[in-house]
């Protein structure tokens, strides 16, 4: 039988405000245990919630990104279950009237075809505050320093039918918030986490399978592993003759598998009701014409530009507008460079792998986008080959010099262009290989094209690297009679 896969994320997103979404206290990641926790954030007696206006209009904003319905008067709720770190015994969220409406999230996938996928809305919540279950003997310790942090939740519609789909729109979705400004989409810290409500059905059936929810999942590839992995258990089971329950289920990374962690609740279950201590919030069209008016340019439309003003390929300019750092570093490095394909090719070729085996981002680059581009700037004006700019780069990433031209100056690596002298160089190699001279003089066309090949080899290893390949091609040419 052939299945097709349903699947709908739930997205955590933490907004960039200083302090929480209800109380003054600080959102600053990294602090000790409970030092960022008011009175507030405790539930005590005859505290009431404030709330926090930054949040409301980061909210907005995600919505006029993605073309959303905002929701002019929008309610609190209270949604109740208990958890040790929930203080409270309940959660301040947004059910039937959420900030955001109904909005598209467009998606490109690796063949380059594209997807719309359909956003359900984005609700305004609290979020809830740690366990922590190291180092206390068989007990656990709670942390609220993330009690009352603010977070939308972004919920899609079950329109993703591959774990492909699913991790390009969190892709996406991590590209807009961090564009926007209003998270740092950092998924190591919390900051963007995601639930992943998956079911499989018989291919062509209309109704839709049971689902499980894999809950706060923490990495793109974390994401697309326990898709997978949760796939593959629910065709198994079916074909075995079991069913599929309607459950959370937890991803365990280290055993590849996913396995129980309670019965699915319901909405009825958590008894929400609108919460007594806050009023409903209104928005004004004016606000909302306001945030409209200070949108920055967001992935799509930076795309778009890269495309046309610079000339890159829609797969080049889909990689460096992935993120809005490295966005930032390829234009710089464009304009110091005065060559924006060249730009593009470093940034996504050897600055890129570099990163990648250092594990680093791009803001934490050793190279900054000036220095590249004063690096692009040599190769531009043959002072060094291709091959040199490599040796070169290597030293700025070690910090063997300030600059390009400091590392070129220092180890002597300004590439030759004299003809003298290199036409010095190719006599001395011709004149040490006289069969393969013969062989390139009695050879067709085709043929010296590729021995030609050798002769470069030999005279650049001679030069050290730093001749010239146009001058050496040039005057074998004339010297060969090719």
């Amino acid at each position: 039988m052939e299945w097709e896969v349903v699947i709908g994320l739930e997205i955590h997103v933490q907004l960039t405000t200083q302090s929480k979404i209800f109380s003054g206290s600080s959102t600053a990641f990294g602090a000790g245990a409970n030092t960022q926790a008011s009175a507030v954030d405790l539930a005590m007696p005859g505290t009431l919630p404030v709330l926090n206006e930054a949040a409301v209009k980061k909210a907005i904003l995600f919505g006029l990104a993605i073309d959303a319905d905002i929701c002019r008067d929008s309610v609190f709720d209270r949604k109740n279950y208990f958890y040790p770190d929930l203080p409270k015994g309940y959660q301040t969220t947004q059910m039937d009237f959420p900030i955001v409406g109904p909005g598209i999230v467009e998606i490109t996938l690796s063949d380059g075809s594209t997807r719309s996928i359909r956003v359900h809305h984005a609700h305004l919540e609290e979020d809830a505050g740690k366990s922590l279950h190291e180092d206390y003997q068989g007990m656990s310790g709670i942390d609220l320093n993330r009690a009352g942090t603010p977070l939308i939740e972004i919920v899609s519609e079950p329109d993703m039918r591959s774990a492909e789909e699913a991790v390009a729109y969190l892709r996406k979705i991590h590209s807009i918030v961090t564009y926007l400004g209003i998270s740092d989409g950092d998924m190591s810290q919390g900051s963007l986490r995601c639930d992943a409500n998956v079911s499989v059905r018989p291919k062509g059936q209309e109704e839709y399978g049971t689902r499980a929810e894999l809950k706060n999942i923490n990495s793109f590839r974390f994401v697309e592993r326990a898709i997978k992995t949760e796939v593959l258990r629910q065709i198994e089971l079916i074909e075995d003759g079991g069913k599929v329950k309607q459950e959370t289920r937890l991803y365990d990374s280290d055993k590849n598998e996913t396995r129980p962690m309670r019965s699915k609740e319901e909405a009825n279950d958590y008894r929400y009701f609108p919460c007594p201590d806050l009023l409903p919030v209104h928005v004004e069209q004016s606000v909302i014409d306001e945030l409209q008016a200070g949108m920055p340019e967001l992935p799509d439309a930076k795309r778009q530009r890269f495309e046309s003003d610079f000339g890159l390929s829609a797969y080049d300019a889909g990689l460096l507008t992935s993120e809005r750092p490295i966005a930032d570093y390829f234009e710089t490095a464009a304009s110091s460079a005065g060559d924006a394909k060249l730009a593009a090719n470093w940034v996504n070729g050897e600055l890129s792998a570099a990163l990648n085996r250092d594990n680093l981002t791009i803001t934490q680059s050793p190279v900054s986008a000036e220095q590249l581009g004063g690096l692009i700037q040599r190769i531009r004006d043959n002072s060094i080959s291709g091959k040199i700019a490599k040796q070169v780069f290597d030293a700025l990433w070690n910090k063997e010099g300030d600059s390009a031209d400091a590392i070129i100056d220092s180890k002597g690596l300004k590439q030759v262009s004299d003809s003298g002298a290199i036409g010095a160089m190719v006599d001395d190699v011709l004149a040490a290989n006289p069969d393969q001279v013969e062989q390139f003089r009695a050879a067709d066309d085709g043929k010296r094209k590729k021995m030609l090949g050798f002769f470069v080899g030999q005279i650049m290893k001679a030069s050290k690297g730093q001749a010239n390949p146009g001058v050496i091609n040039a005057l074998l040419n004339e010297k060969l009679g090719g």
